[in-house]
């Protein structure tokens, strides 16, 4: 019987997983690991990021690109710990992925010894799956355990690898489980399901839909829309819905929350009805009222009535509910919040629109974005990092066609941009790859510049430099109502970085510099970054979203806005049809807000 080492049976198990690629950066406790990446060069990949934490990110990153799981590793000590934060990524993002911890040989376990420490119980819970070789046969046991766990529970699973056995030789004679693996099909809804769910959207008066990356994952957007023409209901999203729905799709108003857009928040306190697809916002428990109800589809049943009290669970595929409810239902004319939603969103969307030629200094939001949507490919790639970027990508990037886009949503760490986009150059090497960061989130990870001037990646790298963690500033500002503190970062060339790291940087000032800069990039066979002098100010807060405020009026050059209660009353949308409550009349002058210390940070 033929032998080999211990991690050659490891990558042997990952190859017949159609593993073609792997992210890590090298280290002594791993030095069989990279014999085992010598060995298979020629079939496996290795993309050997700056920073481990970067190469799991990247992991993470790849399944919600692809629907593929991505492999990472690193060293004992130091390089197991960078892991952590693409790890937890991963696992609130519900995105299978592998990786590989080193550790120290057997012999030198339990007795402190260098870059020792108790791997298992540390990676416990930052995966789903987690376990250590304890023979070098059960290597390709685990390794194929591990993929199977990853895909079963939608998350990483982790491999503990000891230096020695990845040396050890073992017979060659494991099968995986590969043929085995098939892809999710989930049961469509039973025929009471339907029933109820049917006679709720009847008897609404201001229904609304709002679904998330479940309905993605189902492939559920021409049912969205199909749903939302018959029953005449507005769609609202998650942060990470975003993209299901293409976003000139009218009935789309949009994210809920500090990120979305103004309709959508406006109107959520109005629905007496929500039909709730695939989505798991942890901020939902902000959003609609308590007696509002609720038809909650999933296929996840822990899932089911943890953001809202539910009146219809369906415990099935979002794709084929909708369906089903789209063929039992009736035909609705269009309700009061159908009319207001549409009309308040034709009148913020006319309001970005009036700023994308503005000539302000330094150069605001829309006329950069305006040029990234007339300029990015139909299958583009964006990789989002984390920030006030999130807000602009989420109200002024309008995703249609092939595009594909990602984040770090529920973990939503700083940094994400960069390996990100390592992960779309490679997965999708002909395709365009724009990243999108913050000064604040570019500056955590942009060691990563030179992984993709190393492997000339198809990257252009876009860094909105406005000198303050903007997205924690108005937090301050607007939440807990305090004195700014630690958010004033210092302005930097990042142009000149670019140069440093072997790629073209450039810095610019104004659309049209801009706009020159990016088609440069477009012409140009691998990474480029552009860094924009953006303006200080913030976005404009749907938090406090005070129109009969002058200074508010002011401060975001809203003047064109009109505030919902017009809407409200001009369609008739006279109160919450679930609480009673009207959401539009006067209100009693406030007193000075207290710090919010009850929502959280971060509402996407």
């Amino acid at each position: 019987m033929t032998k080999i080492n211990g991690a050659d049976a490891m990558f042997k198990v990952l190859y017949d997983w159609h593993v073609d690629h792997i992210y890590g950066f090298p280290g002594g406790s791993f030095d069989s690991g990279m014999n085992a990446v010598h060995d298979w060069r020629n079939k496996i990949k290795f993309i050997e990021v700056r920073h481990e934490e970067a190469g799991a990110l990247a992991a993470s990153a790849e399944y919600k690109l692809t629907g593929k799981l991505g492999v990472c590793f690193g060293s004992a000590g130091p390089g197991a710990a960078h892991l952590f934060n693409g790890l937890y990524d991963a696992k609130y993002d519900k995105s299978p992925m592998v990786a590989i911890v080193a550790n120290v040989p057997t012999s030198r376990e339990n007795i402190d010894f260098f870059q020792a420490f108790d791997e298992d119980k540390w990676f416990l819970n930052a995966s789903v799956w987690c376990r250590q070789a304890m023979t070098p046969e059960q290597i390709p046991v685990i390794t194929d355990e591990a993929i199977r766990q990853a895909y079963a529970r939608k998350g990483p699973a982790v491999i503990i690898l000891p230096k020695d056995y990845g040396w050890t030789k073992i017979e060659d004679n494991y099968k995986t489980s590969y043929n085995a693996h098939v892809p999710a099909n989930f049961a469509g809804p039973k025929k009471e399901s339907v029933e109820e769910a049917v006679k709720l959207i009847k008897e609404a008066k201001n229904p609304v839909v709002y679904f998330g990356n479940g309905a993605r994952e189902a492939g559920a957007g021409e049912e969205l829309k199909e749903f939302s023409n018959k029953f005449k209901m507005p769609l609202l999203s998650s942060y990470l819905g975003k993209g299901v729905v293409e976003d000139e799709f009218p009935a789309y108003v949009g994210t809920i929350g500090r990120i979305g857009a103004k309709t959508p928040n406006e109107i959520q306190s109005y629905a007496d009805l929500v039909v709730w697809v695939g989505n798991n916002s942890p901020f939902s428990v902000l959003w609609f009222n308590k007696d509002t109800k609720v038809i909650q589809i999933d296929v996840d049943p822990g899932k089911l009535g943890k953001r809202h009290t539910v009146d219809v669970p369906i415990l099935a595929d979002a794709k084929k509910t909708l369906r089903a409810l789209i063929d039992a239902g009736e035909d609705r004319p269009e309700s009061p919040i159908y009319k207001a939603a549409i009309a308040d969103r034709e009148n913020w969307d006319a309001w970005q629109e009036s700023f994308v030629d503005s000539d302000e200094m330094p150069v605001r939001p829309e006329p950069i974005w305006d040029v990234i949507n007339k300029e990015a490919a139909d299958d583009a790639i964006f990789a989002i990092d984390v920030g006030n970027v999130n807000v602009d990508h989420c109200r002024l990037l309008k995703m249609h066609d092939d595009q594909k886009w990602t984040t770090s949503g529920l973990h939503a760490t700083m940094g994400y941009g960069a390996p990100a986009a390592l992960t779309a150059a490679t997965v999708y090497p002909d395709r365009e790859v724009w990243q999108l960061a913050g000064d604040g989130g570019f500056a955590m990870m942009n060691q990563e510049l030179l992984t993709m001037a190393r492997y000339n990646m198809h990257v252009l790298n876009i860094v909105f430099t406005n000198e303050t963690l903007g997205y924690i500033e108005a937090e301050q500002e607007d939440e807990s109502h305090q004195p700014l503190s630690g958010v004033i970062i210092p302005d930097n060339n990042w142009a000149k970085v670019a140069e440093g790291m072997n790629m073209k940087g450039v810095v610019v000032r104004t659309k049209k510099e801009f706009e020159d800069a990016v088609k440069e990039w477009k012409k140009m066979d691998g990474p480029m970054l552009i860094d924009i002098k953006y303006t200080h100010e913030m976005p404009y807060s749907t938090e406090l979203d005070s129109l009969d405020d002058p200074a508010f009026v002011k401060k975001y050059q809203a003047e064109a806005l009109k505030p919902f209660s017009y809407f409200a009353d001009k369609y008739g949308l006279e109160a919450d049809a679930a609480s009673g409550a009207s959401q539009h009349e006067e209100s009693e002058p406030k007193p000075d807000p207290e710090p919010d210390t009850t929502s959280g940070a971060s509402q996407h």
